[in-house]
């Protein structure tokens, strides 16, 4: 959710097909730009719900967003709970919803939440600070083959074993408390040539603690599928992903709704069950323009999808 996409974002937005009186949700409001550019062109009849595990984020949006009074209504929680929510809510279903995933600038600025390897702050890497799991306790309390199995399959970290095999080390004599304390591990445990390219050495070691520290992935898996069972007819879901994980995710369960499973033979009519639930809108994905990504190279990764109710 990088608050400088802003082509990217505009497109994720009008790809919703916004209705002005629609009820709208924005599930990663983050520092409010998407939130604040849907509300935009809505009318006053219009209602967007914003989620937020990060209680700093929803603070600040509530500031930012304040003109817009009732049309927005905060939700603090995870969007794993998306259902769950907005049945509390009274809403059964919805005209759009809107992911933006990742960690927000915002909070990649803030050095004292542990999420960025350029500065030196606590191990910590929560985006709910309520929550009891950080990037601290899996560094120094995880055994090493969970260590190995994130670093490989979250951050697709080559020398996953040899990272692993050295905090272990490190670990035996102190515990690793800063984010500076681990990127002179990583370093240590990489060898000298990959060190000196494919960027910092820490980089996906780091995103690969974020997303265990969060469960990132599963907790997307889950908030898509309810997404897509939440939209009306004609609604639309959009999607951005900064991970090809998250953007594999996001391709297979559009491609499951969007297909049929394999028919009985001999029907004569084809059952409600049988029916393709989505159709893909963007049969490959937007990507950030080069001028984009001149402006802010952390788009670089960054894709859209959107696909609509049938």
């Amino acid at each position: 959710m990088f608050q400088h996409t802003t082509v990217l974002l505009k497109e994720a937005v009008d790809g919703l097909n916004i209705r002005p009186d629609g009820i709208y949700v924005d599930c990663t409001l983050g520092s409010g730009g998407h939130s604040e550019y849907l509300l935009s062109r809505l009318s006053e009849h219009g209602k967007l719900f914003a989620f937020d595990q990060d209680e700093a984020a929803i603070m600040h949006a509530r500031e930012r967003l304040a003109r817009y009074g009732r049309q927005v209504q905060f939700v603090h929680r995870n969007f794993r709970f998306l259902q769950e929510e907005l049945s509390a809510l009274g809403v059964k279903s919805v005209d759009g919803v809107l992911f933006d995933l990742g960690v927000s600038s915002p909070q990649l600025d803030e050095p004292e939440r542990g999420f960025s390897y350029q500065h030196d702050a606590p191990l910590d890497m929560r985006m709910n600070r309520k929550q009891r799991l950080t990037a601290a306790e899996i560094v120094n309390c995880w055994p090493y083959e969970e260590l190995v199995r994130i670093f490989f399959r979250y951050g697709e970290e080559r020398f996953s074993k040899q990272v692993a095999r050295k905090i272990e080390e490190v670990r035996r004599t102190r515990p690793i408390k800063t984010t500076g304390e681990l990127v002179d591990v990583i370093k240590a445990a990489i060898p000298a040539p990959a060190r000196r390219s494919g960027g910092h050495p820490a980089k996906r070691i780091f995103q690969a603690l974020r997303i265990a520290v969060n469960d990132e992935l599963e907790a997307f898996r889950e908030a898509l599928e309810q997404a897509i069972e939440l939209l009306a007819p004609g609604g639309r879901v959009s999607v951005i992903t900064f991970h090809s994980l998250e953007d594999r995710i996001c391709k297979e369960t559009f491609k499951k709704a969007s297909e049929s499973p394999p028919l009985p033979p001999g029907l004569p009519v084809l059952p409600d069950d049988y029916r393709p639930v989505l159709k893909i809108i963007t049969k490959k994905p937007i990507v950030p323009s080069e001028e984009e990504l001149e402006r802010n190279h952390r788009a670089r990764s960054a894709k859209l999808r959107i696909a609509e109710k049938l």
